[in-house]
């Protein structure tokens, strides 16, 4: 695959990039209501950032030219449904290694929060309340990270220096990694009442959506942990606070389903749970990260080298 001439649409402007090939034309656009030029030219799409998918998706139709779309996500969930606007051939691109410390680091953060009692505290301190007492560590905890890739990979590079007891390794088919066995989804049933921890890290897919279910959750030890960093739908949600209400789960979730939560939803006042409103990779990592990326690419894409990250080529 090669371009040397066409339009690339950038959700950040060109001249704050370093690196760009300069045989393209460059044009700003981050999912305001105008588009900044006519979509035809477009070869190469950098898709807004945390966008709903109908502003994502809304100019693919009026791109027959395009070669590569380019996600600043891991998960490309959000641009599947507009995948046949595309044409043959065009290559859908997701943003790993940019997304990976900064969402394991929310993913450690909400374990230490949870265990510690910290969402208690900062209550206590609104109220000039003093909360001593004994709080949970993670040293001796088990912990099962479901979604091995390299988010759930950089989840376990951070829990190491903690003396856990125990890191399992769950991905949707078995294999070996240089830390030890990765185990199959199918082993779930068996790995979960083992765990003080779950964390959630797969992407969604068919296979992954409502994951997190009843039978799911009902196998987790009394008072373990679910953490999700990985997208809402993900877990049940009636499921989930039936086990919250009950007072026999814990969970701290960075995604929701719905999203963003509403007003009102009962998810909110949920004991045992701590929310953050999906910002695992919103952080002062992203931006520079995201742009060495996008560089990347498309000095790629200009020389006729494949690109990187691809995860899907339309039919």
């Amino acid at each position: 695959m090669t371009a040397t001439t066409g339009d690339v649409w950038l959700p950040f402007p060109a001249e704050d990039v370093d690196g760009l090939p300069d045989c393209f034309r460059y044009r700003l656009w981050d999912g305001e209501e105008h588009f900044p030029a006519d979509p035809r030219p477009c070869v190469f799409y950098v898709t807004p950032y945390m966008k709903s998918p109908a502003v994502t998706l809304r100019p693919l139709a009026g791109m027959p030219a395009i070669r590569v779309v380019q996600t600043l996500t891991a998960g490309i969930d959000h641009v599947l449904p507009g995948v046949d606007r595309l044409p043959s051939g065009v290559r859908l691109c997701n943003a790993r290694g940019v997304h990976e410390a900064s969402t394991a680091e929310l993913a450690l953060t909400l374990i230490l929060a949870s265990l510690r009692g910290i969402p208690g505290m900062v209550r206590g301190q609104d109220r000039e309340e003093w909360r001593s007492g004994f709080y949970e560590a993670l040293a001796d905890k088990s912990v099962l990270i479901v979604g091995y890739g390299s988010i759930g990979a950089a989840v376990e590079d951070r829990l190491e220096p903690f003396e856990c007891r125990r890191i399992t390794r769950v991905a949707r088919s078995a294999r070996s990694v240089p830390r030890g066995p990765v185990h199959a989804l199918a082993d779930l049933p068996r790995l979960l009442p083992e765990a003080d921890a779950v964390v959630l890290c797969t992407p969604l897919t068919e296979e992954s959506r409502g994951l997190v279910d009843t039978g799911f959750l009902g196998r987790m030890k009394d008072g373990a942990l679910l953490v999700n960093v990985a997208r809402g739908p993900v877990v049940d949600t009636g499921a989930l606070l039936a086990e919250l209400g009950s007072g026999r789960l814990r969970a701290a979730l960075d995604v929701t389903d719905p999203e963003p939560l509403p007003a009102g939803h009962p998810l909110w006042h949920a004991p045992n749970l701590l929310i953050t409103p999906h910002v695992g990779g919103s952080s002062s990592a992203f931006e520079p990260r995201a742009k060495r990326l996008v560089a990347r690419q498309l000095t790629r894409f200009a020389a006729g080298e494949p690109v990187e990250n691809t995860v899907l080529i339309t039919d």
